[in-house]
């Protein structure tokens, strides 16, 4: 028996609960998932010391943006680096959770050990689903933490300065921090919901994984385009940069419920099209 075969057995007999937990431990036990989140958190260091150097180098201009902010306190790098991260690489982390979620188990052939067991098919794809919105939960909260703490050793904290000009308290701050990681997160998952339906029509993971990045590249290139400005609304991508939002006083609450209003909507589309596909499937290998 394969490793794969045996980890495909000892997971077919566990209830729901602790084949939840086993599958956040295959997700989150991959090597290259590992290097991902490394990534993501590399990422935003990179962006806090390359802001550090340039502070040093010349005084920090009066902006009124996150980049600009930074400079004058550690905390605003966590919004900062949700907002960098946000366009590229945090939906190409989801990404590659998504295509492992069925086209990897297939293409290991574990997925075929696992149906052949008394596991119904939509408790299994519901639990990669719950796995991906995890996933997707983490790399924000990474990032978020990860801008955070790098922002307070080059910069400090304390109290923040709303976009809105009024006074936040640094317990406060976090808080929002919290909630825009949050936000993130719901629109990430809703991402994975896509790539999850891609994921069950192919046995190939990089497949899956590219395919699901292209498909987010693609919305933020529709948003981009102004004569589609009627099509924006309907977009996935289109409302996830109203986590500035947050940073305002009061927090401007319209775009971020509309947003996620439409992440609702296409995490519970895609779900329900990836078991249309996922409860006919034939697995082969």
């Amino acid at each position: 028996m394969s490793a794969g075969e045996a980890t495909a057995v000892r997971r077919r007999g566990l209830g729901t609960g602790r084949l939840f937990g086993s599958e956040l431990g295959l997700v989150f036990g991959r090597r290259r998932n590992q290097v991902g989140l490394a990534t993501l958190l590399g990422l935003v260091v990179l962006v806090g010391v390359a802001l550090k150097v340039s502070a040093m180098r010349r005084p920090p201009s009066r902006g009124g943006d996150l980049m600009t902010a930074v400079a004058g306190n550690g905390i605003y790098l966590g919004f900062a680096g949700l907002t960098i991260e946000i366009a590229l690489f945090l939906p190409l982390a989801v990404s590659v959770l998504a295509g492992d979620a069925v086209a990897g188990e297939a293409n290991l052939g574990t997925l075929r050990y696992l149906l052949l067991a008394p596991v119904s098919r939509l408790r299994l794809l519901a639990i990669k689903a719950a796995a991906l919105a995890v996933g997707s939960l983490i790399g924000a909260l990474v990032v978020a933490a990860g801008g955070v703490l790098t922002g307070v050793l080059l910069f400090g904290a304390g109290p923040l300065v709303s976009l809105s000009g009024t006074q936040l308290s640094v317990a406060d701050g976090l808080w929002r921090l919290t909630l825009a990681a949050l936000y993130v997160a719901a629109g990430l998952a809703a991402l994975g919901m896509i790539g999850l339906f891609i994921s069950t029509l192919t046995e190939q993971p990089i497949a899956a994984t590219v395919a699901t990045a292209m498909v987010g590249t693609l919305l933020w290139i529709l948003d981009a385009v102004p004569q589609l400005d009627w099509l924006h609304p309907w977009l996935l991508v289109d409302r996830w940069p109203a986590l500035v939002d947050l940073l305002r006083e009061p927090v401007f609450l319209d775009r971020i419920i509309a947003g996620l209003g439409v992440d609702a909507g296409y995490a519970a589309l895609f779900f329900v099209l990836a078991w249309l596909r996922f409860r006919r499937k034939d697995v082969t290998s």
